[in-house]
């Protein structure tokens, strides 16, 4: 656990999805925010796992907190989230930066997702840039984040920013941005706005995998170890070249294994597909010619 003043924050890692979900919370109030919380999903048996969610809510039981938010930072491509049942478990809203429209707008006619809710109905609150919103006594600002999806954004509060995917740490780099709606320059400039913030700022990220070398998960940086080590984007690295290396890397990169069952749940916040005529929800896979568009229609 980690705090400043009022700040508390509790880091639980979900090692199939490489996630780490934060419970975060205001000392003075206990009004508490779940950050980017992770299902596993295993998709030869049709399985969800809620150990992480069962986690989070057994530590905020314990820590006497009242969840009111589940923020997210963007449209997860690696794992489900696990918004809806922390919302019917504790009442908490679900928010996410406005940009939401756009990944829906994509993803939409890929999914056939007709019951998608207009406007990002979907959610229960869309997050502007620069916008500013009270958990407890904290303030908690939303800077947009673009690059890795156009709905990208990262939560600032006190000392300490949730960056998502955008930032990975120092060794490992940064975000793919090959995914539909992404953007590398976009992305650059997101990395910049955040290296931007004083150097002690604190950076959380979502995913970890372990680079080469080191033995153990982590998902604590600071501005100050980013600017100075990321492989990615360290002193020097101008957007041309980081554009370059981006794109090559991310010709490499296969599809996240989870990439087909979390797009089309996360766009609905969370929630399944609409059941079929039997009772029965399912999961699409859409087949397209090999190397069509994953937003063609």
């Amino acid at each position: 656990m980690a705090g400043t003043s009022n700040l508390a924050i509790e880091a639980f890692f979900d090692e199939p999805t490489s996630t780490a979900s934060y419970l975060v919370w205001d000392r003075q109030s206990r009004q508490a925010a779940v950050i980017d919380p992770a299902l596993d999903f295993d998709t030869a048996s049709g399985e969800v796992d809620t150990g992480t969610v069962e986690a989070l809510l057994a530590a905020a039981a314990r820590e006497g907190l009242s969840i009111v938010w589940v923020l997210e930072t963007h449209v997860h491509a690696d794992h489900l989230s696990g918004a809806p049942l922390i919302k019917a478990r504790t009442g908490a809203r679900i928010g996410i930066g406005e940009r939401i429209k756009d990944v829906q707008r994509i993803f939409r006619p890929f999914f056939n997702a007709t019951d998608l809710a207009e406007g990002g109905g979907d959610f229960d609150r869309l997050f502007a840039d620069g916008e500013h919103f009270s958990l407890g006594a904290l303030d908690v600002e939303v800077l947009h984040t673009p690059g890795h999806t156009p709905a990208d954004v990262a939560y600032r509060i006190e000392d300490a920013v949730f960056v998502g995917d955008t930032l990975f740490m120092p060794d490992y780099g940064t975000a793919r941005a090959d995914f539909p709606g992404g953007d590398p320059r976009a992305l650059y400039r997101s990395i910049h706005r955040l290296l931007a913030l004083p150097a002690a700022t604190r950076l959380f990220i979502c995913h970890d995998y372990k680079a080469p070398g080191r033995t153990v998960y982590a998902w604590e940086s600071s501005v100050c170890a980013q600017r100075e080590g990321n492989v990615h984007v360290h002193d020097g690295i101008d957007e041309e070249a980081f554009v370059a290396r981006r794109i090559a890397r991310d010709r490499t990169l296969a599809p996240p294994k989870l990439f087909m069952p979390s797009i089309q749940v996360n766009i609905r916040a969370g929630r399944l597909p609409p059941a079929q005529a039997n009772g029965v929800q399912y999961l699409m896979i859409p087949v397209r010619p090999k190397g069509a568009p994953m937003d063609s229609t």
